[in-house]
């Protein structure tokens, strides 16, 4: 008779619905961060007027890797997300260096929001409440609550989310009916921002790297499978709503700002201030728009727009942590649970690494946002990107060795598809890796090389207990 698991290592069942889901991938991708603190700069280092076509095009390429992820997400135990996908086509070895890269995505693009969120929390405190704080204090305040909310109950992270996702919602909306109203639809340039000659002017690929950047974090559904009620149609279904509302609400708000500066001078205005502020680009419009209050509301609900960024980002990280623990991957002990059925080993050790990244460069006397925030987007956009090209070739391999011969659509050609728009993106995001770490030089060459170094790390680790049999795809959930 086969032992029960014990119970010090389950995940709380059916604790999800797909609401809930979406607001977990939501607070990753930070809408009020990602319009606030990237629309400025991808209008003016990249592609001016043609910036909102950008970012649709990126959640079209996005949607494209969708169709294959979520339907080996019907099939296998996907519970892990990238671990479990590349595993099952590509094997345990391969899987495992995606693990690594996924865990290194995840971790750098966390603490680059630590960065930015210790700045801007810094900053509001001094402005407004004549309060000063160093931006390492702020931050190391945000790791500690981060923690606590992510190891009493997953539930209760969820709710918090979702208060503070629809905060940044709403705000953006309100700003962007707006700009309707007051600009009149006849000043809307729509083939001056969606048009081909308008989307590759410029520089696209900057745009188009940070738009990856506002859509991190979507395939992060799939974590999220133990916990999910009915993962078979709550992961699909989630999966899609996430990248078509992110990506239409992102293209739809930045053509809005398009609206606002006029299509002639929006990238003009951008660059003048990026070398000050290049938040201005957006709350000065807010302040115009919807009234002196805007402003104000909007840098709090930035600070809040982080903070629910880096409590998605540990929940994800966390289960990482739990799935390669249960592999024996990683220590055992990483697989616990405390009573509340989350994790809490390994939000332990995520919250170790936190704080060792913010304490380093605290340490060294180096300034949060041209450091710590660029930089570690900049590799957490790499790794993301090379996890797709190696996630959509092990849905294709997966499915050609099930002799899949229906849906062909699902399993094969979208799959292909996606691996050479990705490949693509790739190329993009090498080449503009120098706009992305503020230039070239020796932090550049070493950011670069973290990538293929912890790919070819996770490919030396074999767990000692490790079962060929199982690494053809895991346990089957159901036929599609």
């Amino acid at each position: 008779m086969t032992a029960a698991p014990p119970s010090h290592t389950n995940l709380k069942k059916d604790a999800f619905g797909v609401p809930s889901i979406l607001f977990f991938v939501f607070s990753a991708q930070a809408p009020l961060t990602g319009i606030v603190g990237a629309a400025g700069l991808a209008v003016a280092l990249g592609n001016g007027a043609g910036a909102p076509g950008a970012y649709l095009t990126v959640g079209l390429v996005i949607v494209l890797f969708a169709v294959g992820f979520t339907t080996i997400t019907r099939t296998i135990d996907a519970h892990g997300g990238f671990f479990a996908v590349i595993r099952a086509g590509l094997g345990q070895r391969i899987g495992t260096s995606g693990s690594m890269l996924a865990l290194l995505s995840y971790n750098t693009i966390q603490f680059a929001m630590y960065g930015l969120l210790g700045a801007s929390m810094s900053s509001l405190l001094a402005n407004d409440l004549n309060v000063h704080v160093p931006w390492w204090g702020c931050a190391l305040g945000s790791i500690t609550l981060v923690w606590l909310l992510g190891s009493l109950n997953v539930e209760l992270g969820a709710k918090v989310l979702a208060v503070l996702v629809s905060l940044e919602f709403l705000l953006l909306t309100a700003f962007a009916i707006g700009v309707m109203l007051t600009r009149g639809v006849g000043s809307l340039n729509f083939l001056g921002s969606f048009g081909p000659h308008a989307v590759f002017s410029g520089a696209p690929g900057v745009a188009i790297m940070f738009a990856i950047a506002s859509m991190f974090g979507f395939e992060s559904t799939a974590i999220y499978a133990a916990e999910a009620k009915d993962p078979a149609r709550t992961i699909p279904r989630a999966t899609y709503v996430s990248v078509s509302v992110i990506a239409v609400f992102f293209a739809f708000v930045v053509w809005m700002l398009i609206a606002y500066y006029g299509s002639a001078d929006a990238q003009p205005t951008a660059l003048q201030m990026v070398s000050t502020d290049p938040t201005q680009f957006v709350l000065q419009p807010l302040d115009h728009i919807l009234g002196p209050w805007a402003g104000p509301v909007a840098q709090i609900l930035l600070c809040t727009s982080l903070l629910a960024g880096v409590q998605a980002f540990h929940n994800m990280i966390t289960r990482y942590f739990h799935a390669l623990a249960e592999h024996r991957t990683f220590p055992h002990v990483l697989a616990r649970t405390n009573r509340h059925h989350a994790p809490w080993v390994g939000a332990a050790a995520q919250t170790t690494l936190a704080v060792l990244a913010v304490g380093i460069f605290a340490l060294s006397a180096l300034d949060p946002i041209t450091t710590l925030f660029t930089w570690f987007s900049g590799l957490a956009v790499l790794a993301l990107v090379v996890l797709y090209v190696v996630s959509s070739t092990a849905i294709a391999v997966y499915f050609r060795r099930h002799n899949t011969t229906d849906r062909r659509w699902q399993t094969l050609i979208a799959p292909a598809l996606a691996t050479v728009c990705m490949l693509g993106v790739l190329t993009v995001v090498v080449d503009n890796f120098d706009s992305l770490v503020g230039g070239a030089g020796p932090v550049m060459w070493a950011l670069l090389a973290t990538v293929p170094i912890v790919a070819i790390a996770g490919l030396l680790i074999v767990p000692p207990d490790s079962n060929p049999s199982t690494n053809a795809g895991g346990a089957v959930l159901e036929a599609a």
